[in-house]
């Protein structure tokens, strides 16, 4: 029996080249490996406001993106995390056996919580809600980046506190995690990882950007006072560059951009990125012409998630002593 894996992406904002080689084309190579479920995490995406109309339009449009970046419907279970109950379900529950001394550790809480003015408490239950994704499908693999292993932990430490409380009744997810991709830059600030929630028009290759966007922002990448690239002392903007490049195409070695003067050297990185995005738009533009296929490809990856998540359900209640009608959910 293959191992589970689940992985997700926020629909807010314009999937980037940085969510494509980080994350996509990874879980596209490991999908046939595992028993691979990747869910569009629009409850996670609220805890921000959200414009509703643009929302609804952004999870349609990250799921065709899944499909087009090789995710393939037919071996992965594509869904949308609102659409399963059990998530916010399971989060609460789970919330109750939580510290809060343990959400107040998290990093990403206190960053985040220092940019707004009125910290609402979905921000500070972020972690547990994703530690309910896992744990809801009883995942044993979980590709995330370094940003967020330490969300990772805190999901096992909640798995094993609850087992510990109510018996066992969650798989505990392994630390180890599947090949990890390239981490992508800003364009404008090569010392911040490339961000759908960045502001500025030069930060982020979205992946549907026109080949005349992508080339002009490449143009404006941030780079450094050297004359050309010298491949064995990279500035941090060069280095990003070079890395978008070779993760694009790895015909474009450190020998091949030696020497290169910084013009010569974007127009490289800059033909790499566009021969790259050129098939995932095209398949884009073919699947979201097609009336009904996305909806369609949604409603059976929760046909084949739902089964797993009702038993969670059943199985953490039962543990608990809640009232379980019927023996089922």
């Amino acid at each position: 029996m293959k191992a589970r894996v689940l992985s997700g992406v926020q629909p807010s904002g314009n999937l980037h080249l940085g969510n494509y080689l980080g994350a996509l084309k990874n879980w596209a190579e490991i999908q046939s490996d595992y028993e691979s479920i990747f869910c569009i995490v629009d409850l996670h995406a609220i805890t921000v406001y959200q414009e509703p109309e643009e929302l609804v339009s952004k999870i349609r449009e990250t799921a065709a993106l899944f499909i087009a970046a090789g995710i393939d419907p037919e071996q992965s279970s594509i869904v949308v995390q609102s659409s399963v109950s059990g998530h916010a379900e399971l989060a609460w529950m789970l919330t109750c056996v939580t510290p809060l001394g343990w959400l107040n550790r998290m990093t990403q809480f206190k960053a985040k919580s220092e940019k707004q003015d009125t910290i609402g408490d979905g921000l500070l239950q972020y972690p547990v809600l994703m530690a309910a994704d896992i744990l809801l499908y009883q995942a044993k693999i979980v590709p995330v980046g370094e940003d967020q292993s330490q969300h990772l932990e805190l999901t096992r430490d909640i798995a094993q506190r609850f087992n510990a409380q109510y018996g066992e009744t969650f798989n505990v997810p392994e630390t180890r995690l599947p090949t990890v991709g390239a981490r992508i830059m800003g364009l404008d600030d090569p010392t911040v990882k490339m961000s759908k929630s960045v502001t500025g028009t030069n930060h982020a290759i979205a992946l549907l950007d026109p080949p005349e966007v992508v080339r002009k922002k490449i143009a404006r990448a941030t780079t450094d006072s050297q004359p050309g690239v010298d491949p064995e002392n990279m500035g941090a903007g060069i280095a990003n560059l070079f890395t978008i490049a070779n993760a694009c195409d790895p015909a474009v070695t450190r020998s091949v951009v030696a020497g290169m003067r910084y013009g010569d050297f974007k127009k490289r990185v800059a033909e790499a990125v566009v021969a790259r995005l050129e098939p995932i738009q095209k398949k884009y533009k073919e699947i979201t012409t097609e009336p009904g296929y996305i909806d369609a490809v949604l409603q059976r990856g929760l046909e084949r998630v739902l089964p797993i998540a009702q038993d969670t359900i059943r199985t953490t209640k039962r543990a608990m002593g809640l009232y379980v009608p019927g023996g089922s959910v």
